[in-house]
């Protein structure tokens, strides 16, 4: 189970738990934990009560006697804990009892109790000096000031309100809403700044598009911008087995695009760099592309070809992890972004959790059930490839969930990047160059090249005017060859 007195592991930015063979808080297993967001206070619910304590010193905050909870969350500045437990009815309460509470920190009173019997977007998304709070209540959005949740002091009122995205930073704060189509209607995302949030006119930007069961809005740290990521259940073509996933760009100044991306296939994951003027996307069929971005939804940089499925930006924005993770061997390629430059290549086989600690210099790898109930344990890694310390958890033991400790922002400047790894007793994983299958009859003699099924493309600066040919694609440099010929053969003649 995943146990509050789980292990503790330390450098200028730590993970911090309870610590092992207290009594009381410390003694049960947990349900659920969380960070507040600056990372000073500590949630967990043991199934017997939700409490709250100081990381700095361990010290009780608050106690709440929730058993049920499932789900816990800070508001941005700690003056309100959010608690949600499975939607249930009763012979005594037909109607069912309010399952999400909100509470307050400096009394432990109880704000207010509301209705929320699914799971996807559970939590209020406030902004983060908590003058705006916003819930999807019946497919539309309602808006409350100051956490006064007695008042709604706005509503978003349009068709089938889907999911929506909360920008992240201070006033003015802007909202991202989604709305599925409907008969031969195209679904469509929309921008608002609040509070104009009346009608198309009032819209930042509007990007319509067909082809979407869901969506995924992320804006990038600015909040000047919105990657959507559309996708339905089922390609009609039967070219993927994923569904059919496309990639729009929206930006507050109106400017809205339908990203290129090369190569066809499922978009696995899409990241925006710390500094909001890039981001990644890692897409196509295995072996599969990664490339860069600029917010003009130009390419900048391809990392080629390979086994990968997810992108993570360092906390600072200097490096760029590439990872193969789930039913993929683990491999990992680190790069420094700004040189364009890979780093290490480690593998963690197995691993279904990756995080950066906000130092920036290091990052933990987990296997965690349910996802995989075996092999359970976390590692903390530097990203030159070492492994700094490693944890399996007990035999018939399981580890759910591993977390930082989350610190202000800011806390950890950005340090210069290293090539070499740094010292370690229990060394590195780099990733190793497997070799093909050679019948025993064969061994002895020397090997022959053999071609492979997929070779991997290789990285290539695409920003203009960089490295001469190297910055041309295949195409425009076989163009670019036969433009030549053709002019040097009318000269001949």
């Amino acid at each position: 189970k995943m146990e509050p007195e789980g292990r503790t592991w330390s450098s200028e930015c730590r993970r911090w738990t309870c610590e092992t063979g207290s009594t009381g808080l410390y003694s049960r297993l947990s349900r659920c934990f969380t960070f507040s967001r600056d990372g000073t206070l500590f949630s967990w619910c043991n199934g017997h009560s939700v409490s709250v304590v100081k990381c700095s010193d361990g010290s009780v905050v608050s106690t709440f006697d929730l058993p049920k909870t499932t789900l816990l969350e800070f508001s941005p500045l700690n003056n309100v804990l959010v608690t949600w437990q499975p939607y249930t009815k009763s012979q005594d309460s037909p109607q069912g009892d309010a399952n999400l509470q909100l509470w307050d920190l400096q009394s432990s009173q109880l704000i207010k109790a509301l209705f929320q019997k699914k799971v996807d977007s559970w939590c209020p998304s406030w902004s983060e000096d908590e003058k705006i709070c916003v819930r999807s209540v019946n497919n539309e959005l309602h808006f409350f000031e100051n956490n006064d949740f007695n008042t709604i002091a706005n509503k978003l009122h349009m068709q089938k309100v889907s999911d929506f995205e909360l920008s992240p930073g201070g006033q003015p704060s802007k909202v991202a809403v989604y709305v599925p189509g409907s008969k031969g209607a195209p679904s469509f995302v929309r921008l608002y700044q609040y509070p104009v949030l009346g009608g198309p006119s009032a819209a930042l930007a509007n990007k319509s598009f067909f082809k979407a069961d869901r969506v995924t809005m992320q804006w990038n740290k600015k909040a000047s911008a919105v990657l959507v990521t559309a996708s339905t259940e089922v390609d009609k073509t039967g070219a993927s087995y994923y569904g059919e996933q496309t990639l729009h760009y929206l930006a507050v100044n109106g400017e809205t695009a339908l990203v290129q991306l090369p190569k066809n296939g499922p978009i696995y994951d899409v990241a925006w760099s710390p500094n909001s003027a890039e981001f990644c996307v890692v897409y196509g069929f295995m072996p599969a592309k990664a490339t860069i971005y600029n917010l003009k939804c130009d390419p900048v940089f391809d990392f080629g070809t390979g086994p990968r499925n997810a992108a993570y930006y360092s906390p600072q924005g200097h490096i760029l992890v590439l990872a193969g993770f789930g039913n993929l061997r683990g491999q990992m390629e680190v790069w420094d972004v700004k040189k364009y430059k890979q780093v290490s290549k480690p593998e963690a086989p197995d691993a279904t959790h990756f995080s950066w600690c906000p130092d920036g210099e290091h990052v933990v790898t987990a296997t965690c059930s349910p996802r995989l109930r075996v092999s359970n344990g976390y590692k903390i890694w530097h990203y030159t490839g070492s492994v700094l310390h490693k944890w399996d958890v007990a035999a018939g033991s399981e580890l759910w969930e591993v977390r930082w400790q989350l610190f202000p922002e800011r806390s950890f400047p950005e340090r210069a990047v290293k090539y070499q790894a740094v010292p370690s007793e229990l060394g590195s994983t780099q990733a190793q160059t497997t070799q093909a299958y050679r019948p025993p009859a064969l061994r002895h003699l020397p090997a022959t090249p053999s071609s492979k099924l997929h070779e991997d493309e290789p990285p290539q600066n695409l920003r203009p005017g960089v490295s001469g040919e190297r910055s041309l694609s295949k195409s425009a440099l076989k163009n670019q060859k036969k433009r030549e010929a053709k002019k040097a053969a009318k000269q001949v003649s």
